[in-house]
């Protein structure tokens, strides 16, 4: 077996992780935290390009895919850093890289700024501690969009009017895996509804504490922009490397914020020369 789907119980709630086995013996280990509506399984093709190499484990973070829904208030940076802390220690990692995407990157560079020790490298997706309000924009837009579906091709159709660059396939597998059925017999997205109201407060790490987080990490980083990113500024990513001591930019041409589901290929094969040194 290649994957395996767990549930774990940290800090009071239930969450969901894939565990991908790894082709070789002994494989060091791969975190990965996807982004805001985002899911374990959006990881999928990343994952099987990496297996070769590594353990992989894609867990759901709360609130999103499988993993269960928090208090409504309870959904800050702080939170999730703590249940990955939480996951790092249960799973008894005591080496491993981390990956995150959007909202997993911010979890990613908050956790990494905290030192762990038993953190060895780190890739940030298309974030950083200030963000552009364009995106921010579409971002808040998006979350007020309709979010309930007759149909799985319905939610798929509604996607790729949103955004029509991503692979048609690829695409399609990151929807239909978002989504879980509704009472009145629909579909909906298959993460809290408290995270989809932007009246519902949220505990964000301010700007400041970010960039002194940023600052504070230690272990070899990636930082990984969308080319068309309408989120992270060119002269923000800059800065943000400039403030890691062992950090580089890669751009992926032709992909927006939303850079593995873009253009899959182009970010495994960079980010796989990262990883593999």
């Amino acid at each position: 077996m290649t994957v395996r789907d767990e549930l774990i119980e940290l800090r009071g709630l239930r969450f969901h992780y894939r565990d991908w086995t790894s082709t070789r013996s002994d494989p060091p280990t791969l975190v990965l935290l996807h982004g805001y509506t985002g899911h374990a399984r959006t990881w999928d093709h990343f994952a099987e390009g990496m297996r070769d190499r590594y353990r992989i484990l894609a867990l759901d973070q709360r609130g999103h895919g499988e993993t269960a829904w928090a208090p409504p208030g309870d959904y800050g940076t702080t939170a999730m850093v703590e249940d990955l802390t939480a996951f790092v220690s249960a799973l008894g990692l005591e080496r491993f890289s981390l990956l995150g995407l959007s909202m997993g990157g911010i979890v990613s560079f908050a956790y990494a700024g905290l030192k762990p020790p038993a953190l060895e490298r780190l890739v940030i997706v298309d974030i950083a501690p200030e963000l552009s309000q364009p995106g921010l924009a579409r971002i808040n837009e998006g979350a007020r969009e309709k979010d309930s579906f007759p149909t799985r091709e319905a939610a798929f159709q509604h996607a790729r009017r949103t955004n029509s660059v991503p692979p048609q396939d690829h695409h399609r597998h990151r929807v239909e895996h978002a989504l879980m059925r509704t009472e009145e017999g629909g579909w909906t997205y298959r993460f809290d509804r408290a995270l989809r109201d932007p009246s519902v407060p949220r505990n964000r790490m301010s700007a400041d504490e970010g960039w002194c987080r940023v600052a504070a990490i230690e272990v070899p980083t990636l930082l990984v922009r969308g080319a068309q990113s309408d989120l992270l500024a060119v002269e923000v990513a800059q800065r943000m490397v400039n403030a890691i001591p062992d950090a580089s930019l890669v751009e992926i041409e032709g992909a927006g914020h939303s850079v593995p589901l873009d253009k899959p290929d182009g970010f495994l094969l960079a980010v796989r020369r990262f990883l593999l040194g």
